[in-house]
């Protein structure tokens, strides 16, 4: 072999081993989905962050990949290294004229049946294990169709949380029990009206969760073994809404809302930063505190919504306005999106507003997310789900009608760019059908379900 023939083989056998290295170690973000292992996705900020995403809907509708039949609940799903998680629950006979009289919303009977954890294969929905145990439910009996959380993926592990107080840690790949608790035994805890629905968190080594009781208000576990490592605040009814972390002052701080109070806490130790009350009716703290700066925003039934504001050096903090029928967004059972200053929130009476943060003073509202595709607005507590489509700037929005609206949103005004119908309502609530659980977004794909199917349809850009 020549020397030109040696020289131009090494340089070519160089160029191919640049190219194998450079293709093994260039970072592949932008070309992998992204998961949603957890309520409001992978960092709980309800961000969809995966490009190649459509900009409109087929007139037909969107796409079926797989279908799923599931029982009853408002859990969401949660998507995670190629799985769908999922709870839901399978109710025994129960003869519904036997229930007490009364406010319906508030009427507890006693109902046997099971909740049942669900793993799916995330791209056929074939089952691939389901994990089922007895729970006799005790809550409001319109609302007692299942459990209420997502449930939150971490590496191995699945973490559940019942609507009667179930903790369980369970293995990904089989379902096996790692370790589990029944906060009714564990914490001595009564359950609340509606059930335990604040969406566990995980932080590190721990597994924080809204328990309620005296000195339990939230407790974080070790996540590995279930051990109590600190517990923190007093609330009898632990209320319902998610934790969250977030970063005020320069400190990590975990934002938790009860029955009574707005709470700052450290995250490793359970000192209480700082506390402010801000009481929900009956106790629906529901939506999750959502912050821009040093500000946060809370919301709830019956018209109470508020800003508070945390101190630069974030260990005080005050209420700084609170709103009513004119002022603020007034949201029942979702999060509020801010963004520039600006919150984005369903409200009172199927009003999807947008106010000032600083003021609460409002800057324009529509009922037209809360309107079906026939125009019909949602009569009983309307509901709509906003998620932030992160490389469009757009947002999708899903309504209690069972429909996905592609939208834009801005201080002008709502912008509607596109709308599907994805899934039948079937929960009966104040006279009328509806669906209740946040979908989930990832692979490009939506996973959303009620209470007879859990449905997987397509996002991606043709």
């Amino acid at each position: 072999m020549s020397e030109e023939m040696v020289e131009s083989f090494r340089s070519s056998s160089a160029c191919c081993l640049g190219l194998l290295l450079f293709c093994c170690f260039v970072p592949q973000r932008n070309t992998l989905a992204d998961d949603w292992p957890q309520w409001l996705g992978e960092h709980r900020d309800a961000v969809w962050r995966e490009s190649g995403i459509v900009d409109s809907f087929p007139a037909g509708g969107l796409p079926v990949i797989w279908r799923s039949e599931l029982g009853g609940g408002y859990s969401g799903p949660a998507v995670a290294g190629g799985r769908v998680f999922v709870m839901d629950r399978q109710a025994a006979a129960y003869d519904s004229s036997t229930a007490p009289k009364g406010n319906p919303n508030f009427v507890r009977v006693t109902l046997p049946g099971t909740e049942r954890v669900l793993c799916l294969d995330e791209k056929t929905g074939r089952e691939i294990w389901t994990v089922e145990y007895g729970s006799l439910y005790s809550t409001a009996f319109p609302y007692a169709i299942g459990p209420r959380c997502t449930p939150t993926v971490d590496e191995d592990r699945v973490y559940t949380l019942g609507a009667e107080g179930h903790l369980k840690c369970l293995e990904v790949n089989t379902g096996r029990e790692i370790w589990g608790l029944d906060f009714r035994q564990s914490h001595q805890v009564k359950v609340n009206d509606w059930g335990f629905a604040a969406h566990p968190l995980i932080d590190g080594d721990r597994l924080i969760c809204m328990v309620g009781g005296e000195n339990s208000a939230v407790v974080a576990f070790d996540k590995f073994t279930g051990k109590e490592l600190w517990r923190a605040g007093s609330a009898e009814d632990p209320g319902y809404c998610p934790p969250v972390i977030y970063t005020i002052g320069g400190k990590r701080q975990l934002v938790t809302w009860d029955s009574k109070d707005l709470n700052g806490i450290n995250p490793e130790t359970g000192a209480i930063y700082w506390r402010v009350p801000f009481p929900p009716t009956y106790g629906m703290s529901i939506g999750m505190p959502r912050i821009e700066g040093h500000r946060l925003f809370l919301m709830s039934f019956s018209r109470i919504s508020g800003m508070v504001e945390v101190s630069m050096d974030g260990v005080s903090a005050e209420l700084k306005w609170q709103g009513g029928t004119k002022s603020g967004v007034a949201g029942v059972l979702n999060t509020a999106w801010i963004e520039d200053g600006h919150i984005y929130a369903s409200g009172h009476r199927g009003e999807y507003r947008c106010v000032s943060l600083a003021t609460g003073e409002r800057r324009w509202s529509s009922d037209q997310p809360n309107r079906n595709t026939a125009g019909q607005r949602a009569s009983a507590w309307p509901n709509t789900f906003t998620v932030k489509h992160e490389p469009s700037g757009r947002f999708f929005l899903a309504n209690d009608h069972g429909e996905l609206i592609l939208a834009d949103l801005s201080p002008d005004g709502y912008s509607e760019l596109s709308r599907t119908a994805l899934l039948k309502p079937t929960h009966l609530v104040g006279g009328r059908y509806l669906v209740w659980s946040h979908p989930a977004f990832a692979n490009r794909k939506v996973y959303v379900r009620n209470d007879e199917e859990i449905v997987c349809f397509d996002l991606a850009a043709k």
